[in-house]
């Protein structure tokens, strides 16, 4: 019996000496190549096991209601903003992060009023909501892509009936109405408010549906012609047709209006039980190589200099994934108080039941 007992503990003992470490992240889904997590778990002995939500909204009422387990999570900066007042969030130890000084000074600025002194957030990657589309349909028919007006105006949406979709997202959407209007995106006025439901109303019988969800299928396929979503996705829906050999290609363009900058940062909650291991796979997503594959791979927009050597050529090329806040119209949405939010809710409800 006591050599049973022996056997069972040496067993047990070796079992735990043999785990490998985890590190365990609440992230975007599609937001790290699988092939750059595999770099990272081969350099560290480790594995990363992530946990997936949808949107900042789901994140942060997960956090809320009480999801624990994470040490790492990987929020826009709004949302980095509310988990920074919530007190869920640690300070970046940034003498153990030395590839901190690869990231762009632009978006450093823009990250700067949601998280002073950048001491808890470092940016990732961004993605921007413009207007992806059918490129040979927009020059047929003579839509300008490089306005929101494509979206807005009943002049071009009479050319496009029943073949645009836009996002299912109130503060999208609203924000790209105020930014056509030539209004602040982020603004909370009754008047700019109303003014930019009333554009949403009058184009809003031209569109075939709000989706969030098949509007990169509807684009690659040819059934939707112009689409308002996010660039990272056009890259994916552009790659896609022109492996089907469809007979079209698709573009995207930035609005001269400005667009939604979507600023994803790398966190370490307060309650990590790994914060070593957080620091090492951020110091190691910040190294330039390790850092090109969010544009390489995702088609992200990248906010690391030292990334720009390792880019392919196709990528370089591309005005969108170059996009830099000293040059484009980037605008960061910000985080709403209750009333705002209530209020917004309200029009919204009032706009999508008409």
């Amino acid at each position: 019996m006591k050599k049973l007992v022996l056997a069972a503990t040496i067993v047990a003992l070796s079992g735990s000496a043999l785990a490998r470490d985890v590190l365990r992240v609440f992230n975007w889904n599609n937001e790290i190549a699988p092939v750059t997590i595999k770099r990272f778990e081969a350099q560290c002995k480790c594995d990363v096991q992530e946990d997936y939500y949808g949107d900042s909204e789901e994140m942060l009422a997960k956090l809320a209601a009480g999801a624990t387990g994470y040490d790492m999570v990987v929020p826009t900066t709004y949302a980095m903003q509310a988990l920074i007042k919530q007190g869920k969030t640690q300070p970046l130890d940034r003498a153990k992060l030395p590839n901190f000084a690869n990231l762009n000074a632009g978006y450093l600025k823009l990250n700067a009023p949601f998280d002073p002194g950048n001491a808890v957030g470092a940016p990732l990657l961004a993605s921007i909501t413009a207007l992806g589309y059918n490129s040979e349909k927009m020059r047929a028919l003579g839509i300008p892509t490089d306005s929101w007006a494509a979206v807005f105006d009943p002049k071009y949406l009479g050319k496009l009936k029943g073949r645009v979709t836009v996002l299912d997202s109130q503060r999208e959407l609203m924000s790209a109405a105020l930014m056509y209007l030539g209004r602040d995106a982020n603004s909370t006025s009754p008047a700019d408010l109303q003014a930019a439901a009333a554009v949403i109303r009058k184009a809003k019988p031209y569109w075939a549906a709000f989706n969030n969800q098949s509007y990169i299928k509807e684009l690659t396929v040819g059934n939707i012609w112009l689409v308002h979503g996010f660039t990272n996705d056009f890259f994916q829906a552009m790659h896609d047709a022109k492996a089907a050999k469809r007979n079209f290609t698709i573009g995207y363009n930035l609005q001269k209006e400005g667009n939604i900058l979507g600023l994803d940062n790398l966190v370490i909650l307060k309650n990590a039980k790994r914060p070593d291991l957080a620091l090492q796979f951020i110091n190691f997503l910040l190294d330039g190589k390790n850092a090109a594959d969010v544009s390489n791979i995702m088609g992200s927009v990248n906010p690391n200099r030292a990334a720009l050597s390792y880019l392919q050529p196709e990528i370089r090329a591309n005005k969108v994934i170059m996009a830099d806040p000293s040059r484009d119209r980037l605008v960061l949405l910000k985080d709403l108080g209750a009333k705002d939010r209530r209020e917004l809710n309200r029009l919204w409800t009032e706009i999508k039941a008409r």
